[in-house]
């Protein structure tokens, strides 16, 4: 029986020594130097921390060394927080005040940043040069059950409040085992990165590549900025396998590269993070049609994904993609606001049990009993569910639609509106390469905000032959770029800031 995600490791390092494990633009480490080095620093941090079940901070980049750094952390027998090294100070020492770590781990370029934040920082360079201890280290491990976290990921959601959602071995190993398994992934394929290692969606990179002995190729930040250069680094690194947000994966659809060049050796493509909108879709199945694309749909409380759909038809461009179907060991409830299940084709919202819910949110008990209750079918015995305040619908074919966030559903001249329905309206558009939808409570407007050529005049034309009158936003904003959070989704809360309710365009 595994018990801990380093089992995953050291199996393919066993397997697979010398196969490349994990890749950046400067580094690249085998499967046997990862567990190596893992136990280095597993050790370092042992013998500086002492205890078991302690938080470790990781100042966390674009690079192998993050990596590494949380193998260590699991070794020492704590659990990693990855801490974007580039967030704003503030929100930065806001984190690690609520966090308290034991220690905070850090690569050399970032030395005099983690001792002016942490009266214990590490050196993981330091640390890698130690003699791992095996006796230390095995007392350790025999101490962690799978119940006990593996990491806690901060996340502002959509308050922009930090929330840290603590997921254990346990849900990993379920997650990883079914995903490996469905996806078919292998010891010959290759996966591009591209999620930030403190979003969940790069946990899908790392532990997939341990457990099946594939290549993790970290996708470097300008590939994304450049899309001819993404092309070339799949193209040259022969990368299989993309899981990507589907806001990266809409990027480079509107970019235009995928007429002149495609990425050859891809088989799957799987995306989420986001609602993945049909037009992008389409773009890459016209340029690249014998890849296996997949959408898939979870919040990080309940370890990355809760559901997934095999895209096995077309689509028009202005029709939902489905998120399909519960993974393995998982349930998906629709429920109402007095907790009853909803008639099937009537929205609900999504409540997810199985082992893959987080244990709670860090330091916060009030919010993890708010959102992780007791299921209301069940008052027999503990069944706990995760209210993910999203709304869907479930088909008569048995997979699910997401519709909106629970706080996208708005009441609007008199109608109760999803604004992910009119944003599904407004991102068919042919001109339209993102849109936001936002409603304006005081004046009881929908605004509009879009990035893309046309007027506001233009886009109000097409949408009433999409939409319904009284679902038509009431203002236009065009904006030049959309405002992307560091992991990759559009920024709403940064958007809602920026709105002033006077300079949209009628």
């Amino acid at each position: 029986m595994q018990t801990n995600v380093l089992a995953y490791l050291e199996h393919s390092a066993a397997c697979f020594p010398q196969k490349t494990a994990l890749e950046d633009e400067t580094t690249c480490l085998t499967f046997q130097a990862l567990w190596d080095q893992g136990r280095r620093i597993g050790t370092a941090l042992a013998r500086k921390i002492g205890g078991h079940n302690r938080p470790v901070a990781v100042l966390a980049g674009r690079n192998a060394a993050t990596v590494l750094a949380f193998l260590g952390v699991l070794y020492s027998g704590n659990y990693y927080v990855p801490v974007d090294r580039n967030m704003p100070r503030q929100r930065m020492e806001r984190l690690l005040q609520r966090l308290a770590p034991a220690a905070l781990l850090y690569a050399e370029e970032d030395k005099a940043l983690a001792e002016s934040l942490s009266p214990a920082p590490v050196s993981l360079w330091e640390s890698a040069q130690i003699q791992a201890d095996g006796a230390l280290l095995s007392s350790l491990r025999r101490r962690v059950l799978d119940v006990d976290p593996a990491y806690v990921i901060f996340t502002s959601g959509s308050t922009g409040e930090p929330k840290g959602i603590v997921v254990s071995h346990r849900s990993v190993i379920d997650f990883t085992d079914w995903y490996v398994d469905t996806m078919d992934i292998g010891p010959e394929d290759v996966l591009g990165n591209q999620a930030p290692f403190f979003f969940d969606l790069s946990v899908k990179d790392l532990y997939t590549g341990l457990k099946s002995g594939a290549s993790v190729y970290i996708l470097p930040k300008k590939c994304f900025l450049f899309p001819t250069l993404l092309i070339q680094a799949l193209n040259d690194h022969q990368v299989t396998t993309l899981s990507w947000a589907a806001s990266a994966f809409h990027l480079a659809a509107n970019s235009g590269v995928l007429e002149k060049h495609v990425p050859k050796t891809l088989k799957r493509v799987i995306l989420g993070g986001e609602a993945l909108q049909a037009k992008q879709l389409n773009r890459w199945r016209r340029a690249l049609p014998q890849v296996q694309y997949v959408n898939v749909y979870g919040p990080t409380e309940v370890t990355v994904d809760c559901t997934y759909y095999f895209i096995d038809r077309e689509f028009g461009d202005t029709e939902t993609i489905p998120i399909g179907r519960a993974c393995a060991n998982k349930e998906l409830l629709l429920l109402d606001k007095a907790g009853r299940p909803v008639p099937q084709g009537q929205p609900g919202e999504i409540c997810v049990r199985g082992s893959g819910l987080a244990s709670g949110y860090f330091d916060d008990p009030d919010k993890t009993a708010e959102v992780f209750i007791q299921n209301p079918l069940n008052p027999h015995y503990r069944d706990i569910l995760y209210r993910t305040g999203d709304i869907a619908v479930e088909g008569e074919d048995g997979n699910f639609r997401f519709l909106a966030r629970k706080d996208n559903q708005i009441k609007h001249a008199g109608y109760r509106i999803e604004l992910g329905e009119v944003e599904a309206a407004v991102n068919s558009l042919p001109d339209i390469q993102a849109a936001v939808c936002l409603f304006d409570e005081g004046r009881d407007k929908i605004v509009c905000v879009y990035q893309g050529a046309a007027p506001g005049q233009t886009v109000a034309a097409a949408l009433r032959e999409l939409l319904p009158r009284y679902m038509l936003p009431n203002l236009y904003r065009p904006v030049a770029e959309m405002p992307y959070t560091a992991n990759g989704k559009i920024d709403r809360v940064q958007l809602r800031r920026d709105y002033d309710g006077t300079n949209s365009i009628l």
